[in-house]
């Protein structure tokens, strides 16, 4: 699997996903601005990978930081978590793992840590963040591997896999999980417009590791699906509310309809930390709304006529009726997602 994000010589680097397929080009972060331009440019994107790089992010402003007094220091640290909050509002990862740095730095302000005592909990903190965030989808991934069949053929849609966690992928876990439990695998891979995540990284990854893969524009999945040539969907997540609401890259509701109306099992593979119990359902999710560029032009070619108005959410949100279960590092998770998911909160408290 491709090392999606990962120290070298104190800076970041992560590689530039605008640039796949064509080439393999990695950027270096060595300020923590540099790291909020790349999750905001969307040279590194999916919620956990997000998280990962936003923890990283604070721990390489911390070394960075000039401070040697700990009151400058906590300023320049909260000042660093504003300024990546600000990036990417949907994916709930980002937020999460700012709050974890943030509870870990409160930890060692009140024990009395030096400023470099600090920098060292940080780093350690964020570190371990992606470890966990690899060994999640590890877990995500086995989990969802007792969900298909010996021989299955697996609808996907965005790409929730390795590029978009800290390694292994989330719905690309499962179908990974699947393969390493001996089952026959054939991905559908939607092409996921106006991005193109699913042909360009989605059937690159795959490619990669020798599992079989089709890509199919957005508007051929209910033909397909029609024709009984799919046999299970499995996505990713942005953000889970409490009741199983879910928000996923746009497109990922118009699928989860037609599976329903198909009978086709509609799965939501996701870490632990992209649940948001404190948001109650689906319309209080933030849809970001990205650049019309994306819906004008592919690369320098321009499709649209100038001036033309137009709409880029990023996200959808899919009702919790359309979804048949929820797979984490826990377990996996079925309706009524408002009850089996409070569960949750009572291992959080």
């Amino acid at each position: 699997m491709l090392p999606t994000i990962a120290w070298h010589e104190d800076n970041i680097v992560m590689v530039d996903q605008r640039k796949l397929p064509a080439h393999e080009v990695y950027v270096t972060c060595k300020t923590v601005h540099d790291v909020a331009k790349a999750i905001k440019t969307m040279v590194i994107r999916g919620a956990p990978a997000i998280g990962v790089c936003a923890a990283m992010g604070l721990a390489l402003g911390a070394a960075r930081s000039k401070a040697t007094g700990t009151k400058q220091f906590t300023t320049e640290f909260q000042r660093t978590c504003d300024l990546l909050a600000t990036t990417r509002p949907t994916a709930v990862n980002l937020f999460w793992a700012i709050e974890r740095m943030k509870r870990s730095f409160a930890e060692g302000a009140l024990a009395g840590e030096s400023v470099d005592q600090l920098r060292a909990r940080l780093r350690a903190e964020a570190d371990r963040i992606h470890d966990e965030d690899v060994a999640s989808c590890r877990s995500i991934g086995a989990h969802g591997a007792t969900l298909v069949p010996a021989e299955a053929r697996i609808l996907t849609h965005c790409n929730a896999g390795a590029l978009a966690t800290a390694g292994y992928g989330t719905a690309l876990g499962v179908i990974r999980g699947a393969v390493e439990a001996g089952r026959k695998v054939h991905v559908l891979a939607d092409e996921t417009r106006p991005f193109l995540q699913g042909s360009r990284l989605t059937a690159w990854e795959l490619m990669r590791d020798g599992i079989e893969t089709t890509v199919i524009t957005d508007n051929m999945a209910g033909s397909i699906m029609l024709a009984g040539e799919i046999d299970l969907v499995v996505v990713g997540a942005d953000r889970i509310a409490a009741n199983g609401d879910t928000a996923n890259k746009i497109g990922t509701y118009p699928v989860a309809v037609l599976a329903k109306e198909h009978g086709i099992p509609f799965y939501v593979a996701a870490p632990w930390s992209t649940i948001d119990l404190a948001t109650a359902d689906g319309s209080a999710i933030p849809i970001e709304e990205r650049d019309r560029r994306e819906v004008t032009h592919v690369g320098n070619t321009q499709l649209a006529p100038d001036g033309a108005p137009v709409r880029n959410p990023s996200f959808d949100v899919t009702p919790h009726r359309f979804i048949t279960a929820i797979i984490t590092e826990r377990g996996i998770f079925r309706p009524p997602f408002a009850e089996t998911l409070a569960n949750l909160r009572e291992e959080r408290s």
